[in-house]
């Protein structure tokens, strides 16, 4: 069972990109990835051919940390830590495969600029490759939760 990366935001707004340039850049063994813009519905049938055992969505988050942070986001406070760019609201997007992956995680990353321009800020470009390098050791599990440790 292949897991699956969606990577979710506007690269036309700056930060708002991250989840692209993870999608861009993230490869490893056993892994599927797909830049889904700020349309991850369109990908719906993606994640309901593979089946993945594990859907990790990457999207930037207003979460008040530092700029390029990551957390993964509870899915009851999804909506209280997006930005707004995309057509659907993830948890609503969750609650629509959730039943076509084994486990779903949403990981936000703490954007510096979200304003008309290309090209992530270099906190949140350094944080993403942070978050890169997490995802390709396969050590997800020591992410932070947002909500449970020092930036609650």
């Amino acid at each position: 069972m292949r897991n699956l990366l969606l990577g979710i935001g506007n690269p036309l707004r700056r930060d708002d990109g991250a989840g692209n340039y993870v999608a861009s850049f993230f490869r490893a063994p056993g892994w599927s990835v797909a830049d889904c813009g700020t349309a991850p519905e369109n990908f719906t049938g993606l994640v309901r051919r593979q089946h993945p055992g594990l859907l990790v969505l990457v999207d930037a988050a207003d979460m008040g940390l530092a700029p390029g942070e990551y957390a993964v986001i509870p899915r009851e406070r999804i909506r209280d830590v997006g930005i707004g760019t995309h057509q659907l609201p993830l948890d609503f997007l969750i609650g629509f495969i959730e039943e076509c992956a084994g486990k779903i995680i949403v990981i936000g990353i703490q954007p510096k600029v979200v304003e008309t321009g290309e090209g992530l800020s270099p906190e949140v470009q350094e944080g993403a490759d942070r978050l890169i390098r997490v995802l390709q050791r396969g050590r997800i599990r020591e992410i932070p939760v947002l909500g449970e440790g020092p930036e609650s």
